[in-house]
């Protein structure tokens, strides 16, 4: 029989080195053969990263997200008992079947995600391998002392934390499966309902019908130049005045009469300008979305990959921190990486002694490393943006930079700047004007710079008169803008709905089910949308309560702070939601709006209906019936459809530039045209409902 490889190196080592060789070569088989220790994480990037950190005494694999849920064609959820049915997630067994091989006999550590979900993707793991004691580990980021550092310090599964997860599935399924079949039987093109995406969907059709009902008011800019200065006109008779006050007449009158202006006083102080707040979940998601014109889908995409690792040519790396998370804290070794930088590269002026976060002098913990709540920042301070751009593509790049920025910003020093006010009087009129003049950049040197004024201003002297031109220009009030992805993110946080992590899941499953569309980046309820979120608001008024959403999460809240017991939290939610679905089930509700869409074939106008095909229009005079078009907007308000008029794309442009907000807000002379357009058509074909 052939000699093995084995057994040919033992000979041969030990004709070159003796019995010592053969000793050596046997211990470094028996090495091989040790049993590794198992990390267990979702991704299979997150894996790479972490494997080639602690090297070859651990094996670090993937269970690729979740392994185990409810069942995805049965309910799953006993009402009386709350037991739950859970199980494989289809097209997974084999996943579980290599996890199951891999740990056998093996000791293992679950390192899934530090929040809820993660803390129960954690605990299906240990129920299916039958893992207890202290084998949970997390981390904030991907570095070699934060994974060595949690290592050592394992701990139990949060029970708290899992609970909280499981009483969010079971009332997200108690809403899906409960309403869905509802509202299939009535509207055939309704996906189904979801308890926070019904909230959202609530908020923006608000919004919109907010716009309909938007009455412009017409108003004058007075305004005079001087010096590099705009001087409005805010005082009539000593009185202040708003810009909605000022009418043609007063303009007419201020034109006529005033040919020059006196100087009545300069107020000259400093202000200073905080830095802002490292990046949370919501405002990344809202800076990504406003500064780079990134989805909220996609901004979270690409964080997970930034902070699971990215392959690059100098290896996997991770760049930032976890990217879920509602806190500003910052660790103490990175405050003391920020500050070493900020020192070398700027000087100690540039340093914020009370950057937000922990104290850099606090104490440190050995567990700190399991605290899960940490801001998003750069994992290493000294991968600048010039540096990363060598190694990432162009979007990971763009969102790392404004990551970086942001963070380092955080940990410097205020701007600082001279302000200038100057008051202008001519008889019964006040004119006021400012400006900033920075003095100190402070964390402006690396986020967000203003243009330097014009220094002409600082000639102007107290009591000197100055002969000035008035100008004026007709302007109007603006509907509240409708919402973008940014600005939904800022509301629903700002409501309570939700939690940073869901923002992303919340509007692309509107988007999926075709109950909003994106418009030149705002989003639009669509008629489907409006039917349905009409239906939820008679049948269920609690499900899109903003107030009643908000109120539920703090009740997950606290039942991860252990104050809460998960299945009484969702016995009181049923015992109300099942007199509504009672309600539901038994009695007529009808699809059956009138419209302003006028019949093709009468005088009359169509009014809209539901029939086994989904929603059409039918006109009660001739008893026509028209299909709906797929691309008709509108806003469905006292029991009345009003189309949206469509604009054109200059149009939808010159629109949404105005920005603006609310009642009181302006538009230039620029935007006369197509405001004017709004104010008589109010973006919709009737002048006024009806």
């Amino acid at each position: 029989m052939a000699k093995s490889k084995t057994k040919d190196k033992r000979d041969e080592l030990e004709k070159q080195n003796g019995q010592q060789g053969v000793e050596e070569h046997d211990k470094n088989e028996e090495s091989k053969k040790e049993k590794k220790k198992v990390i267990i994480v979702e991704s299979p990037a997150k894996a790479k990263t972490i494997e080639r950190i602690l090297g070859s005494d651990y094996q670090v694999i993937s269970s690729k997200g979740h392994i185990r849920d409810l069942p995805q064609k049965q309910f799953g959820v006993d009402l009386d008992s709350l037991k739950l049915d859970f199980e494989i997630i289809p097209g997974k067994e084999s996943v579980v079947e290599q996890i199951k091989k891999i740990t056998s006999g093996k000791e293992v550590l679950l390192a899934s995600d530090q929040d809820r979900e993660g803390e129960a993707i954690a605990w299906h793991l240990s129920t299916i391998l039958g893992v207890k004691g202290r084998n949970r580990i997390t981390f904030t980021e991907i570095t070699e002392r934060a994974i060595k550092e949690a290592v050592k310090n394992p701990r139990e599964i949060d029970m708290n934390k899992v609970n909280a997860q499981l009483a969010r599935r079971v009332l997200d399924r108690i809403v899906g499966y409960m309403i869905s079949p509802l509202l299939w039987r009535i509207i055939k093109d309704a996906k189904s309902a979801g308890r926070v995406q019904s909230a959202a969907l609530k908020i923006i059709c608000e919004r919109e019908r907010e716009r309909l009902r938007f009455v412009p008011q017409k108003y004058f800019k007075v305004w005079i130049d001087i010096a590099g200065l705009k001087a409005y006109l805010t005082k009539i008779d000593g009185k202040k005045v708003k810009p909605t006050d000022i009418n043609e007449e007063i303009a007419k009158d201020v034109v006529k009469n005033v040919k020059s202006v006196r100087l009545a006083d300069i107020d000259i102080k400093e202000v200073k300008k905080n830095p802002p707040a490292p990046f949370i979940t919501s405002t990344l998601q809202q800076d990504a979305a406003s500064k780079l014109g990134f989805p909220v889908s996609k901004t979270m995409r690409i964080a997970q990959e930034l902070y699971e690792g990215v392959d690059t040519k100098e290896g996997h790396i991770a760049f930032i921190t976890y990217m879920r998370t509602d806190s500003t804290r910052v660790s103490d070794e990175a405050k003391e990486a920020a500050e070493a930088f900020i020192l070398k590269n700027f000087g100690k002026e540039y340093l914020n002694e009370s950057a937000s976060g922990t104290s850099k002098k606090g104490s440190k913990t050995k567990g700190k490393i399991q605290d899960a709540h940490e801001c998003i920042r750069p994992v290493d301070i000294n991968i600048t943006p010039e540096k990363a751009k060598e190694l990432l593509d162009k979007d990971h790049h763009k969102l790392y930079e404004l990551i970086w920025k942001r963070f380092i910003a955080s940990q410097m020093s205020g701007a600082v700047y001279k302000q200038y006010s100057y008051d202008f009087e001519s008889g019964r009129y006040v004119f006021e004007a400012s400006i900033r003049e920075r003095i100190f950049d402070g964390f402006e040197k690396v986020y967000t710079l203003d243009n330097e004024p014009s220094e002409e201003h600082k000639e102007l002297k107290v009591n000197e008169e100055y002969s000035v031109e008035v100008k004026t220009a007709e302007s109007q009030t603006t509907p509240p803008d409708r919402y973008t992805e940014a600005s939904l993110v800022k509301t629903l946080e700002a409501e309570g709905i939700g939690r940073p992590s869901t923002y992303a899941t919340i509007i692309q499953t509107l988007l999926d089910r075709g109950y909003v569309v994106k418009k030149r980046k705002t989003l639009v309820p669509t008629v489907l949308g409006f039917v349905v979120n009409h239906y939820l608001e008679q049948r269920f008024p609690d499900i899109v309560d903003k107030g009643f959403t908000a109120e539920m999460e703090k009740d997950l809240d606290e039942i991860e702070n252990g104050r809460r017991d998960w299945k009484e939290v969702v016995r009181t939610f049923l015992k109300e939601f099942n007199k509504d679905l009672e309600k539901a089930k038994n009695e007529f509700f009808a699809i059956d709006f009138d419209t302003d869409i006028p019949c093709e074939d009468c005088s009359g106008n169509y009014k809209l209906k539901v029939g086994k095909f989904g929603l059409y229009l039918h006109c009660p005079q001739c008893k026509t019936n028209k299909a709906l078009k797929p691309d008709i907007f509108g806003v469905i308000d006292d029991n009345k459809l009003y189309v949206v008029k469509e604009q054109s794309s200059n149009e939808q442009d010159e629109l949404e530039q105005e920005g603006q907000q609310g009642t009181n807000k302006e538009s230039d002379m620029q935007r006369k045209n197509s405001s004017s357009k709004y104010s008589k058509k109010r973006y919709y074909k009737k002048g006024k409902k009806k």
